[in-house]
């Protein structure tokens, strides 16, 4: 693990081939990086995401979050970004996979990678991340506590989303889950559905519910941050990136 990295705002090609704002963060140090696309949350493209990029650069990975809100919302503060797409129930899935799959294609063609692409999604991208993982080619994704993978989508619900029952027998990567006990959306009923409908898909996917930790609970910036939870939850996603992205 090194420090040494760069972090800068570069143009990506995303869904449809339309050009978008991406933050990348790569490690200076030699030799070949796997690659990790960063999925932000519902507030959007902001400093505490980009935070994230850079931590996966300084532990040997070349990470790129694309700005998913750059067409609806360009130019504007990732608060501003995300009232506008809250009123507009959220990005199409079809969107979240062209850009998913642009961002892995440019970490791939970074000189310094050895080919291998992971994604990670918090919250909103949590789902977003087993959407992706189910219709792009990665090796890896971590879901940190996605909502409505599995179950009912309430009528009150401000995105424009479906479960992803239809999509999970073509998952094409392992997949690391990590969920808080406390959690309402997903409840801890929903992880261990999730759960069972992987090992009846044969899929490759490890699991984790924390005891005394709700929603959001890797947010630094937020009450319901648990520094224990995260703490293992970064070892997790460490040790799980280095056996699917290294080497």
């Amino acid at each position: 693990m090194s420090d040494t990295m760069l972090g800068e705002t570069v143009g990506i090609t995303g869904e449809n081939g339309d050009e978008i704002e991406a933050y990348l963060a790569r490690p200076l140090s030699a030799g070949d990086h796997g690659g990790v696309v960063v999925i932000h949350h519902l507030p959007g493209y902001d400093d505490a995401t980009k935070e994230i990029v850079r931590r996966f650069a300084t532990m040997g990975y070349a990470a790129l979050m694309p700005n998913l809100y750059s067409r609806q919302a360009p130019g504007k503060s990732p608060g501003e970004a995300s009232a506008i797409i809250r009123e507009l129930r959220g990005v199409p899935d079809e969107q979240l996979t062209g850009d998913v799959a642009g961002a892995a294609a440019a970490l791939r063609r970074l000189p310094t990678s050895n080919g291998r692409v992971g994604c990670i999604g918090y919250c909103s991208g949590g789902r977003q991340s087993i959407l992706a993982a189910c219709t792009v080619d990665l090796d890896a994704a971590v879901d940190c506590y996605g909502a409505l993978v599995v179950g009912t989508v309430p009528d009150d619900f401000p995105l424009n989303v479906t479960p992803l029952y239809d999509l999970l027998p073509g998952l094409r990567c392992p997949v690391l889950g990590l969920f808080g006990a406390d959690d309402t959306n997903p409840s801890v009923e929903q992880d261990h559905e999730l759960d069972g409908l992987m090992v009846q898909h044969g899929k490759d996917f490890q699991m984790k519910v924390y005891d005394g930790a709700g929603h959001a609970f890797f947010n630094t910036g937020r009450d319901s941050f648990r520094s224990d939870a995260a703490a293992d939850g970064w070892g997790r996603i460490e040790a799980f990136y280095r056996q699917h992205l290294t080497g």
